[in-house]
């Protein structure tokens, strides 16, 4: 019987251990993501992983570059949440992209502008990813739904 709880005890702390680096490997994978690859154009992002950086999000700045994006990343735990966005205190438009958790496009918000603010924009189904960048960008590269995005280091 002593041998029995040994060998579960082994297997229990062997498992513990590759839970514990296998979490650490995907978070070290999402915290180095630096670029987007969208609609065959290279966007370098900014990441929004925390709750505070996402309810900063691009408010306050003055502009955004052609090239550059935020993204928003939240848990895979959090797989049923429904992510809406608003202007609140931005100063420039953007096109904002949601993601499901296969990198999909599943929803565009083109041209929000700041003067939108209260209004929140977003699908009514779960997403995984928000993609904001300068407004103008899914119609100028023809973005639409269902389209696959890569996140890159």
């Amino acid at each position: 019987m002593k041998t029995m709880k040994n060998k579960f005890i082994f297997v229990a702390i062997v498992l513990s251990v590759i839970l514990f680096f296998s979490f650490n490997a995907l978070k070290y994978k999402i915290e180095n993501i630096t670029e987007v690859k969208i609609a065959g154009q290279s966007i370098k992002v900014e990441l929004a992983l925390t709750p505070a950086e996402q309810a900063r999000g691009l408010s306050g700045r003055l502009s955004l570059k052609e090239s550059d994006g935020m993204l928003f990343v939240f848990p895979a735990q959090d797989k049923n949440q429904i992510h809406k966005f608003w202007m609140k205190d931005m100063n420039f438009p953007i096109d904002m992209i949601w993601l499901d958790k296969d990198k999909k496009v599943i929803y565009i918000k083109k041209d929000a502008r700041p003067e939108s603010y209260p209004n929140l924009f977003g699908p009514d189904v779960a997403s995984q990813y928000v993609l904001e960048i300068v407004s103008g960008f899914a119609d100028k590269n023809n973005l639409k739904i269902g389209d696959g995005v890569e996140l890159t280091r």
